[in-house]
């Protein structure tokens, strides 16, 4: 397995790739917490927090499909970084703002928010024309997930660290600053420069147009508002046990049951079609999240944490490939801007249900979570006819939309013909 994985960060690009995305998306994976603790030093509740990352999520959720179709349609470096340095000033807007009045804060929400630059789709288009074999693209795939959930382990680590050390405000800064840094270092990448999308067939709904992914993409709303609700309630359990330590705890043992799952699940090649493995994955996943409710003592809920996050990385990394299956010609970044969209719809949500909810009871902001993974789970199992995979299992296109030259191994798909 090491040596697998040693294999895919040595090649070419990889490395700067997958680092320059993490550090962009870094401003995303840390709104939640960031503008929670912001909120509350400025003496606002759980609710209106809740309410403001609302809007953050609500408008990312609008911008990442749009830039992710101006991406197809321009280029990565037209589109990337000024969006990522909009995104940004929208933050500091909000930071130097605050909270009274409400709504300048509501607009540098909704700046934020929409201009936030779908990097995480523009990766997934490019890790086709950087790896050139399919295995290799799939490997990529559940490192990014596994990448993915250390991220969102340690971006609120991080947000906590900048917070003790300085302030709330400062916090929020300093991560934009570093969001915006990141999105530099991917677009004058040479992959990034270079990388052109299939020619599309002209349709106002893009991706959307592909009936799998609209179904992919209901599940993973209900994914989203599961740790969604998680965010928020996991801050108030960690209030009544020990605050910012026992908070850095949970999320801790959350990223590290991700880490474990998600390496474990990219180091070997699985069976069957992913449409299959992922209602499997996502069942997992769903009784994970059930026990939490149960709010023992930090070192039982931590225990519980982990084994909570074991199949997360694994469900999206196999959501990633049902993706590539499903998206319709031309419109790869888009397809998965659509799954970021609709699982930060799903988590904006799910912040928003659990806000109210935890200040009945920290119990009931998890039990959203639990509810949020069965109905991923249904939503999966009633859609299976749906889910097909295109063109019966195991079809496959000659070349990639991404490898221009041909020079992806023969048969590779990389899903992006309906």
């Amino acid at each position: 397995m090491a040596a697998g994985y040693a294999e895919l960060f040595g090649t070419r690009h990889v490395t700067r790739l997958l680092t320059g995305t993490l550090v962009g998306r870094l401003p995303n994976a840390t709104a939640a917490i960031a503008v929670v603790l912001f909120v509350r030093a400025e003496g606002g509740s759980y609710s209106l927090a809740g309410a403001l990352s609302a809007v953050y999520g609500l408008a990312t959720a609008v911008g990442q499909p749009l830039l992710g179709r101006a991406v197809d349609l321009y280029g990565q470096p037209r589109v990337l970084l000024p969006s990522a340095v909009v995104s940004a000033l929208g933050m500091v807007l909000f930071a130097l703002v605050g909270t009274d009045p409400l709504p300048p804060a509501v607009v540098a929400m909704l700046i934020a928010g929409l201009f936030t630059p779908p990097l995480e789709g523009g990766l997934r288009a490019l890790w086709p024309s950087v790896l050139k074999s399919e295995d290799r693209v799939h490997a990529a795939y559940a490192m990014d997930a596994v990448a993915q959930e250390v991220m969102f382990t340690v971006g609120p680590l991080l947000i906590t660290l900048a917070v003790s050390l300085w302030s709330e405000a400062t916090a929020l800064i300093a991560v934009n600053a570093l969001g915006a840094l990141g999105a530099l270092s991917v677009v004058v990448s040479e992959p990034s420069r270079t990388w052109r999308s299939a020619p599309r067939e002209a349709h106002w709904l893009g991706a959307l147009r592909s009936r799998g992914l609209l179904a992919l993409l209901g599940a993973f709303f209900f994914v989203g508002l599961a740790l969604g609700s998680i965010t928020v309630a996991a801050v108030a359990y960690a209030d009544a046990h020990g605050g910012d330590a026992t908070y850095g705890v949970l999320m801790a043992a959350i990223g590290l049951g991700a880490l474990v799952g998600g390496l474990l699940y990219g180091a070997r090649q699985w069976p069957g079609t992913a449409e299959k493995r992922l209602r499997v994955i996502v069942g997992c996943l769903a009784l994970g999240y059930l026990p939490l409710m149960l709010v023992p003592g930090v070192t039982a809920m931590a225990v519980l944490m982990t084994v909570a996050g074991v199949s997360l990385a694994p469900a999206i990394a196999c959501a990633f490939i049902v993706v590539d299956r499903h998206a319709p010609r031309g419109t790869v970044t888009e397809a998965f801007s659509w799954l970021v969209t609709t699982f930060g719809v799903g988590a904006a949500l799910g912040t928003a249900v659990a806000g109210p909810a935890v200040e009945s009871g920290v119990a009931a902001g998890f039990a959203a979570a639990g509810a949020g993974g069965i109905a991923a789970l249904l939503v999966l199992l009633l859609t299976q006819r749906v889910l097909a995979v295109p063109g019966g299992p195991g079809s496959a296109v000659a070349a990639s939309e991404n490898d221009r030259n041909g020079a992806v191994e023969p048969g590779f798909r990389t899903g992006h013909q309906a």
